[in-house]
């Protein structure tokens, strides 16, 4: 079976562990060329590691996403790594250890720290690579976002739902701007997924309720993200732009 991102030159940020590991590994079954940066150096060698031994290409690097400097050293480095970059996965976010409390206890310390990494880091991101496909004209720049604003306890977790909602308005003005340029960008909206940090957070039976409630009643898995990234990475998806993709079991139907 032919290779859908054969030679593709793709970044999967914060790639070191759950669904963003998923992505990285099934970009490779896919023939992508990877950089993966992440805070956790040491997670995104074990996973490019994996890729290698498995005959795939990927290299790992320390990128804080909400440092600008890094940001740009990101984009020096796949220059240096590959020549371009045709697709841009911002999937480095906070969650991990999240504590859930009532909204009007939040600290403005913990929404400032939130919106450094999910939103100025998906933006710093977009500015240090969207000049790099710019020049190439064409690229795919893929946001991760999440279903957690359709959640009906989504207040416990208003730094995380505000700052994935705003995630919405960057793929969609970024969209509007980068569309000229031969960029497509688009975001994915996962539901409540089993990952490291989840599982970490809620007991087997608080998955059980949350499934009860979608279309297709199983608790979500990070392999039933992979394949609309991929999907949003090749040219199959050339003529859609600025749309959020839910995939969430059928949750939340818009």
């Amino acid at each position: 079976m032919a290779q859908i991102l054969k030679d593709e030159v793709a970044i999967i940020t914060g790639a070191g562990r759950g669904i963003g590991k998923a992505y990285a590994l099934r970009f490779a079954e896919e023939g992508a060329k990877l950089l993966l940066p992440d805070i956790g150096l040491e997670r995104a060698e074990g996973v490019a590691k994996e890729i290698r031994d498995n005959g795939g290409e990927a290299v790992a690097m320390e990128t804080d996403v909400s440092d600008e400097s890094a940001t740009k050293k990101m984009a020096e480095k796949v220059m240096q790594l590959y020549g371009r970059v045709d697709i841009l996965v911002n999937n480095a976010a906070m969650f991990y250890g999240l504590e859930t409390k009532p909204w009007d206890i939040r600290t403005v310390e913990e929404w400032d720290q939130m919106f450094a990494v999910n939103v100025r880091g998906t933006w710093l991101c977009c500015k240090a690579i969207a000049p790099l496909m710019v020049k190439q004209s064409r690229g795919k720049i893929i946001n991760i976002s999440s279903d957690i604003i359709k959640q009906p306890n989504a207040h416990f977790l208003i730094h995380y739902a505000c700052s994935k909602v705003a995630i919405h308005a960057i793929t969609q003005c970024l969209a509007r701007a980068l569309g000229p340029s031969g960029i497509n960008v688009n975001s994915i909206a996962p539901g409540l997924t089993k990952t490291e940090a989840t599982t970490a957070r809620y007991p087997d039976k608080f998955f059980e309720d949350v499934a009860s409630a979608q279309s297709i009643p199983r608790p979500e898995q990070p392999a039933d993200l992979v394949g609309t990234a991929v999907f949003l990475a090749s040219k199959d998806s050339d003529f859609i732009t600025g749309q959020i993709l839910y995939v969430d079991g059928g949750i939340y139907m818009p």
